[in-house]
């Protein structure tokens, strides 16, 4: 070829040709000779300088590419059970492609942590990125644990904190970085079983005194890698926002939008107003706003706000701090809808009919100034007769407005009948050097509800705006429950006496009615705890596959762009679908919105998980005083190795190991889902009511230990001094078990009211 290629068609070649990429392979194909091969390497470092490609060795390739052999380490499974892995040499500037691995017969087993060396094939119109091909397998990736540091002369040992972790790891002396006895670590496998058949382990990091005030919180964030510092990029972009102006919004400052939070909220994203709807054709309707802090405005694809955001998937809530998705100059500055502030929003404009059926609907972005900042309780209160200093002048035109407005929804909602789980909500209240003061279960006032209405037909708009605008953006998903829940959860109501309907295509009515029939019974929390288990978890995906708890055929969440990222891409689907600027939604963005769903669907997961553990310990902490004291409970699950009980005074879940239930053998009954002693024939069942007696907490991994004292108000049979071993329960108590798995035995007992 006598002409020297254009940068474009060098591209082109690369891109076609992944493993002729040297600038000889190049030079080759489009036949430059001689001198003319220093015009290509000035070519070739332009390129590179101007970010196209990337210089490895002496190839080149395409930085938002993958090689066609790469590093990988395998991260998870799909639904399906299929292994995905992520590339450890991806170095694009766009979302980190997904890999699925293709396993061939002869491979070796891999799990999550395993490095591998790949050969890649890039896909497309799939779920992933790309197919891989074990070549070798190249190392794992060393297992961490977080735990206390035991001082020994020997080096130390450490103590996992995490309740399911019970094995010690053996730390050599010159590996213990200089960690004091009793300071929490974190620590990583340093080689195979050791000492006493113990792995060995070297500290990575020393994070001080466990029993510190406010460490519960901490323990959490690290064990579960949750982001909790900015980086200094990410608080600078920050810093340098201003707020939003008038310019391209409508203007609503003038309109009486109220925000109504928790007393202890730390951000206000979401701000109310309703009226009498005008429309003669509406008669008895109602005009609901639901407006929502536009953070999209200050978010913008590409920055660091942005990869930032989009790497945390969520914001974390924790009893003493929160660990936000956004630093505090956006969250608690200019995307909080502050009181008697101009502030940025994307607001909806709903109508309801007389019976809570919404027959329009409009979006706007605009500048709103929140007339009042108040809290659930306060507006319950004015509600019911008592207004304070805050609430008294908004009553005619604001608070009593939002309540006949929610009585419609509520008429509505009743007729649509989602899934009416009725699980209180614990709350851990701390002192300010983070001592846990008490344990409280939280009230569900109207208040709560109303705003919680609003949010569900905000989000509701948005996605059917999106669809009607043929729209990508991400969906709210929530999956019917599998056929194997469903049978679980007719086995327990069978075992309460109850039914489920069967033979028909499931519904949330059917579920309710369920749940209607265990109410004001001693079932009804189990009932209810049995019924959430059965339910799928809740996801995010570009695919529509409809909201079953809810009831609804398309659900987005739009309502908290503040603490999702979720939100925050519904937001920008919005300002692209209604042209209202270019800071709306990507090409490259809509690319990677798959990866986008699975990643913050993960992030979601780890912050529930790492709430959860947190209260535990907090609770764990709460009742370490009250070692040897008696307290009620039921039956909340049962496993082999013993029998889980949630306390009814403070919602704690602990553990009867079966070794404390006496020297004879309890068989275990999966299908059933019991224990049931070969000697005494003593049944523990889901359900129960029982009186146990705490013998042992540790706080520092949330551990409850229980002693079973009497169950359903019966104290606990005594069997012969010497237990029969792994011999039959007798075969009286055989025959019960037969008949249904017990599941008949126990008759429902009614509370009169």
């Amino acid at each position: 070829m006598s002409q020297m290629p254009s940068k474009d068609e060098i591209l082109q070649w690369i891109s076609d040709n992944p493993t002729l990429t040297s600038k000889r392979d190049i030079a080759k194909a489009f036949g430059i000779k001689g001198a003319a091969r220093i015009d290509l390497k000035r070519i070739l470092k332009e390129l590179e300088e101007e970010g196209h490609l990337e210089k490895r060795k002496k190839t080149y390739r395409d930085p938002e590419k993958l090689p066609p052999v790469s590093v990988l380490q395998v991260s998870g499974q799909t639904s399906d059970g299929e292994l995905l892995a992520r590339p450890l040499e991806w170095q694009g500037e766009g979302v980190e492609p997904v890999v699925l691995l293709l396993p061939r017969a002869s491979d070796p087993a891999l799990g999550e942590g395993d490095r591998i060396l790949a050969r890649l094939q890039e896909v497309k119109g799939e779920a992933h990125h790309y197919e891989a091909r074990l070549i070798r397998r190249i190392g794992a990736n060393p297992r961490k644990v977080l735990g206390i540091f035991r001082k020994r002369e020997e080096g130390g040992r450490i103590v996992p904190i995490d309740k399911g972790d019970g094995k010690e790891w053996h730390v050599p002396p010159d590996a213990t970085g200089g960690a004091r006895d009793g300071e929490l670590v974190e620590a990583e496998q340093s080689g195979p079983k050791g000492r006493m058949g113990l792995p060995r382990a070297r500290i990575l990091d020393r994070l001080g005194d466990p029993s510190a005030p406010k460490a519960v919180s901490l323990i959490a964030i690290h064990q579960h890698g949750i982001p909790d510092d900015f980086p200094d990029p990410v608080i600078a972009e920050a810093d340098s926002m201003k707020p939003a102006g008038l310019k391209g919004r409508e203007d609503m400052r003038e309109l009486p939008l109220v925000t109504i939070d928790p007393s202890d909220a730390r951000d206000h994203d979401d701000a109310v107003w309703a009226h009498e709807d005008d429309d003669p054709r509406n008669e008895g309707g109602h005009v609901i706003w639901v407006a929502i802090a536009d953070v999209a405005h200050y978010v913008t694809p590409g920055s660091a706000l942005d990869g930032e955001a989009r790497k945390r998937g969520n914001s974390s809530y924790f009893p003493d701090r929160v660990v936000p998705m956004l630093p505090d100059r956006l969250s608690g500055d200019l995307c909080s809808l502050h009181e008697g502030v101009p502030r940025a929003c994307i607001a909806v404009r709903m109508q309801i009919d007389a019976h809570g059926e919404k027959i329009a609907h409009r979006f706007v972005r605009g500048l709103m100034r929140s007339a009042a900042s108040l809290n659930y309780q306060q507006v319950q209160a004015a509600m019911d007769g008592a207004p304070d200093d805050a609430c008294g002048p908004l009553m005619d035109e604001v608070i009593r407005p939002l309540y006949a407005a929610y009585a419609a929804l509520e008429a509505a909602r009743k007729r649509r009948q989602p899934l009416n789980l009725d699980l209180p909500e614990r709350k851990v209240v701390l002192s300010d050097e983070g001592k846990v003061l008490s344990v409280n279960f939280t009230e569900r006032l109207d208040a709560h509800k109303l705003i919680e209405e609003f949010m569900v037909l905000a989000n509701v708009a948005a996605a059917e705006t999106l669809i009607a605008k043929k729209s990508p953006l991400l969906f709210r998903v929530h999956e019917e429950p599998s056929p194997e829940k469903l049978e679980t959860l007719r086995d327990v109501a069978e075992t309460a006496g109850l039914k489920l309907a069967k033979g028909q295509v499931l519904k949330t009515a059917h579920l309710n009615a369920l749940l209607n029939a265990a109410q004001d019974t001693d079932h009804s929390e189990v009932i209810n705890m049995s019924t959430l288990r059965a339910m799928t978890q809740a996801y995010y995906a570009p695919s529509n596959f409809g909201h079953f708890g809810l009831a609804l055929q398309a659900y987005a969440h739009f309502t908290s762009p503040i603490r999702r990222y979720a939100d925050l891409v519904v937001h920008r689907a919005l300002i692209s679908a209604h042209g209202w600027g270019d800071d709306g939604l990507k090409p490259a963005e809509i690319e990677r919105l798959e990866g986008t769903a699975q990643h913050i669907s993960e992030t979601e997961r780890r912050s529930m998980t790492a709430e959860r553990d947190t209260n535990d310990r907090y609770l764990a902490a709460f009742l370490s005083e009250r070692v040897g004291e008696e307290f009620t409970g039921r039956i909340s699950g049962v496993a082999k190795f013993g029998a889980f009980v949630r306390l009814d005074e403070t919602g704690a879940d602990g553990l009867i190991p079966v070794r404390s239930l006496g020297r004879e053998f309890f068989h275990f009954d999966r299908d059933a889902g019991t224990l049931m002693g070969s000697d005494t024939g003593l049944t523990i069942a889901l359900g129960q009511q029982v009186t146990v007696k705490i013998s042992e907490v540790v706080p520092v991994s949330g551990g409850i230990a229980l002693e079973l004292v009497s169950i359903e108000g019966e104290s606990l049979p005594r069997g012969p001094s010497r237990g029969r071993g792994r011999g039959q329960p007798p075969r009286r108590k055989q025959v019960k078990a037969k008949r249904k798995a017990d599941k008949i035995k126990r008759k429902v007992k009614r509370s009169r009211s």
